[in-house]
């Protein structure tokens, strides 16, 4: 496919999702079944396409003057791959399978793009309804925290310290020009293309040995300031595919024991292959059957519960820039409701001396201090650490000047700390 018919694809997905409101990954791969001459290259590329369109809707639509999908795929282009107006006039000139030629209003539009006057939630590129929620969070930081929401993410990755180092992996990795990560000691970073793709990194034979797990920095700082050591016994509250739980299973040198389950057990589903891969054996899967409670022979005896709680996800933005979109208030109070009844479930699990980790990665207030001064009333034993001092007893002192502090945890965000927006507070029981 040229890069005009790519383009052409690209505008034909986002009216899809327009009009049936659906993830773009759905409307994606319904695309590509029904156009199978399309080679996986040119699948990505057009799936680069949607998701920087998405991840600039409302700014493309300010500069263009409309949101219809063709004007949102022309704004991208000039906001986010900084193209002028010749080289768009290249791809938008009505040969085979290209998009109609520009008329004048666009060519006007395109010539002189500017937001200068948007508004915050035009600028940042965020649902004008979640501004007053999310100035709640940043105050004068809001539109450039959300502008780097908007930005693409680089690609991370974890090194499996039970069989490499980060040094080795490096080594190893050398083709696709991996970095150290900023601030994880077992990180590597690898940037996305021009296009914005990454490498297919689980087609690589240190994937398949089991040497390294992709995993965002923020992921795997939440994961060390759990603070687990050999020999503990830890439970994974909301495991899901066991990225953490991989994490802290090297953490703790294969020692002690980790307890991993979730609500839906079909999350649950990657976490045997992938503990097998990594060469883990202190975890047990505990898979929910029916209304059977998987812990109920566990209570009162973890030294630590991690909570890596349902939530709406705004911290990986970057990421999913769909789901900015599609996020209505009504899910946000059904997450709040699932965060109650996941940290009580944690509370019932700790042992007296024992400590809950709560993870989100949400960039709201709600869902993050709100969710600990909601918890820490219903539960008296608990009382939550305090931050500063958690992070220089884990040797994480020198994050102090890249993070958000708040009254109960530390947030992470793509604009201070280059990782995915994860917020972590501590909570111990006396």
């Amino acid at each position: 496919m040229t890069p005009a018919a790519r383009i052409s694809a690209a505008i034909e997905v986002l009216d899809d999702l327009g009009r049936r409101r659906r993830p773009a990954s759905e409307a994606l791969k319904d695309w590509g079944l029904s156009h199978r001459f399309a080679g996986s290259k040119d699948r990505a590329a057009i799936a680069s396409l949607v998701y920087d369109t998405l991840r600039r809707r409302a700014s493309s639509a300010f500069v263009m003057g409309s949101d219809a999908p063709r004007a949102l795929v022309l704004g991208m282009l000039s906001l986010m791959r900084g193209l002028d107006l010749a080289a768009i006039e290249t791809l938008f000139d009505g040969g085979r399978f290209a998009p109609a030629p520009l008329d004048a209003q666009e060519r006007e539009r395109l010539a002189r793009p500017s937001l200068d006057d948007a508004p915050a939630h035009v600028a940042g590129d965020f649902p004008q309804w979640l501004e007053e929620k999310l100035k709640d969070a940043f105050a004068d930081e809001l539109v450039a925290e959300m502008q780097a929401c908007a930005a693409r993410a680089p690609v991370d990755i974890r090194v499996n310290v039970l069989k490499s180092a980060r040094g080795a992996l490096q080594d190893a990795l050398a083709h696709l020009a991996p970095i150290e990560t900023p601030h994880a000691p077992f990180g590597l970073r690898i940037a996305p293309d021009a296009d914005g793709r990454g490498p297919a990194l689980q087609s690589e034979p240190e994937f398949v040995k089991g040497l390294f797990e992709i995993q965002d920095e923020g992921s795997q700082l939440a994961t060390l300031l759990t603070g687990v050591t050999a020999g503990e016994q830890v439970i994974d509250l909301c495991a899901g595919g066991g990225g953490k739980t991989l994490a802290m299973a090297a953490m703790m040198d294969n020692r002690g024991q980790i307890f991993a389950t979730d609500s839906d057990k079909r999350r649950l589903a990657p976490i045997h292959d992938r503990l097998a891969r990594a060469g883990i054996r202190n975890v047990q899967v505990r898979t929910p059957r029916g209304a059977e409670d998987p812990l109920v022979d566990l209570t009162g005896s973890a030294d630590c519960v991690l909570v890596d709680a349902p939530c709406t996800g705004s911290g990986t933005w970057r990421r999913n820039p769909d789901a900015k979109w599609r996020m209505r208030p009504g899910s946000l109070e059904q997450r709040l409701n699932e965060q109650r009844q996941v940290l009580d479930r944690a509370g019932d699990l700790v042992k007296a001396g024992g400590r809950i980790v709560y993870v989100t990665c949400s960039l709201l207030l709600q869902e993050n201090d709100g969710a600990i001064v909601e918890f820490l009333a219903r539960a008296p034993a608990f009382s939550a650490t305090d931050s500063r001092e958690r992070l220089h007893a884990g040797g994480f002192g020198h994050l102090s000047d890249h993070v958000r502090f708040t009254r109960y945890g530390v947030q992470f965000t793509p604009y201070l700390t280059g990782t995915d927006g994860f917020y972590i507070a501590v909570l111990h029981r006396g």
